[in-house]
């Protein structure tokens, strides 16, 4: 403990007070592999939260991948390379193009995801899509909801601020979060619920194109990870998307949590039931090397780079593609995305089993191996958020052993987001932990 305190003592004076550290007692990491990581002085802790080392830390796969190409050649985007083509190629093949055979939710109609734009960050490859969008449209208005969260630069944070500020954010208009635990309307049925959202949509929309910005889209997270998770009223999403395109509006998918087979399937609009004009990704592409990128059909993508000279030094690089060709191997090869959807239903399904007689426990929602526990107090009749349970729930865990965190947009919800490597044994082992939780919170 004094090791960990004199190396949060040193943090503060090196990077400045205030940045954030996670659990009551902080941990130190010195070493990862698979779903484990480890502390200095070999204490083992099983990873549920990190989604950017999705096929795992320390992936054999992609940590050759990486080396070979640094040891063979590393240059900036502006001279011919094989590698970063066949990662664009990829990553647009990942979407779908025609009927999709698990289903009836999409059928590939929608506008196709031809050409891509590579970034470092989620943050930068949102704020490409924003200016797509407005450069495309010749207007600059863009709704999100209003416990979002998309990066960090001030144009893409302006849309989380937007939602407390208003007045300093002209060019954004925010809506309630769709969802069905603690719904807007209480008591409504799923489709008056989605129906009552679109109206806000659209009083958006209206409001936009009455004081001058005009809608140039729509930005959502395809799952709503940072607003909880909520189980979206069926609908809601597709009809969103037609009436942004009907106003002339583009739609944009943020894909950053709920893309790379995180729900089971590559996309998390494939789950939501709705299809983009632009796809943004991030974290999970790399593996935790700096990768994102922007993704839309070849006209919006030419239009951007013809009005601008954009340019990043570390971005479609030799690096990137290589890395990036290894993490898609990962998911293809190990057949990530049937196992992610098996492991996450069991663990949904268990963990629901466990609310009965728990009433903290308000709702377990979430998709594939993304999953959330609404922490609430005050009874089913009128249940409000209870962010102290939430937090307490993530320290108990941690002490056991296993990492996660907790999050929503009251900051009440247990976030259980694993690496995709994550398997039926973790599952019942991270079960085992949380069911010692209850026992001491709850007496059994």
């Amino acid at each position: 403990m004094a090791l960990t305190e004199d190396l949060r003592t040193r943090r503060d004076r090196a990077l400045g007070a205030g940045a954030p550290l996670f659990y009551n007692e902080p941990i130190e990491l010195v070493r990862g592999e698979g779903v484990h990581l480890y502390d200095p002085d070999g204490r083992r802790y099983v990873d549920l939260y990190n989604n950017v080392p999705c096929v795992g830390h320390a992936n054999p796969r992609v940590v050759e991948a990486m080396a070979r190409q640094q040891a063979t050649l590393n240059v900036h985007s502006r001279y011919l390379h094989e590698g970063i083509v066949e990662l664009a190629e990829r990553l647009v093949g990942l979407h779908p193009a025609g009927p999709d055979p698990r289903g009836p939710d999409l059928d590939g109609t929608g506008p196709p995801i031809e050409s891509v734009i590579f970034s470092c960050s989620g943050t930068e490859a949102v704020e490409v899509a924003l200016t797509m969008a407005r450069l495309a449209t010749g207007r600059r208005g863009i709704v999100a909801t209003d416990a979002t969260y998309h990066g960090n630069s001030e144009a893409v944070h302006a849309l989380t601020r937007a939602a407390t500020d208003p007045a300093a954010h002209p060019e954004i208009r925010t809506i309630p979060f769709p969802r069905q635990f603690r719904p807007i309307e209480p008591g409504a049925s799923p489709t008056t619920l989605a129906a009552a959202h679109l109206r806000h949509l659209e009083e958006a929309i209206d409001s936009l194109r009455r004081s001058g910005p005009g809608l140039a889209g729509v930005i959502f997270c395809s799952i709503l990870a940072n607003e909880g998770l909520p189980d979206i009223p069926p609908g809601f999403m597709p009809a969103a998307a037609a009436m942004v395109r009907e106003a002339g509006g583009l739609v944009i998918a943020d894909e950053v949590q709920a893309g790379y087979g995180r729900t089971g399937r590559w996309w998390g609009y494939q789950v939501s039931g709705f299809e983009p004009d632009i796809v943004v990704t991030g974290k999970p592409m790399g593996n935790g090397l700096p990768l994102s990128a922007t993704a839309a059909r070849r006209e919006l993508v030419e239009r951007f780079r013809g009005a601008y000279r954009h340019f990043n030094t570390f971005a479609a690089s030799p690096l990137q593609a290589a890395v990036g060709l290894a993490v898609i191997d990962e998911i293809e090869q190990r057949d990530l995305l049937s196992q992610v959807a098996s492991v996450g239903a069991g663990l949904k399904q268990a963990l629901t089993e466990r609310m009965a007689g728990r009433g903290w426990m308000g709702d377990v929602r979430g998709h594939g191996l993304f999953l959330g526990i609404e922490a609430v107090r005050g009874g089913p009749d009128h249940p409000q958020p209870d962010r102290d349970r939430a937090v307490d729930v993530a320290n108990r865990l941690k002490d056991k052993g296993f990492l996660v965190s907790n999050a929503g947009a009251q900051g009440n919800v247990v976030k259980i987001r694993p690496p995709l490597v994550f398997g039926h044994d973790d599952a019942r082992e991270f079960l085992s932990a949380f069911d010692e939780v209850l026992a001491e919170t709850d007496g059994g």
